[in-house]
């Protein structure tokens, strides 16, 4: 292993740890809480001194941003890696760029 993690895998994780469909709404307020507390790291400037100390800092609310937003997407079927392309697609037609995606990186 490269030490790199996937979105693949991080989804399926968090599907295997953290999959309760009836949970929907309660994920989506925990997504909009975490959203609330990113907010707050970044005005008030507050990042991780080291890889261990991170409570409160940006770098955690930014996990628990994603966190929640990959349960609700697990709830809805929806497999990130492939949206990431075909999204970037769309982008690019409307925006074009020299910056392309590179599908298996």
């Amino acid at each position: 292993m490269d030490g790199k993690t996937t979105i693949k895998y991080l989804q399926s994780y968090i599907k295997e740890k953290d999959y309760h469909p009836e949970l929907l709404k309660d994920y989506f307020l925990k997504l909009s809480e975490e959203v609330g507390e990113l907010s707050r790291a970044m005005r008030k400037g507050i990042k991780a001194e080291n890889s261990t100390d991170i409570i409160g800092t940006v770098d955690e609310e930014l996990y628990d941003v994603i966190y929640y937003a990959l349960a609700i997407a697990n709830i809805y079927g929806v497999d990130i890696e492939h949206i990431a392309k075909v999204k970037s697609e769309m982008t690019e037609s409307k925006y074009p760029s020299n910056v392309k995606f590179e599908e298996g990186r």
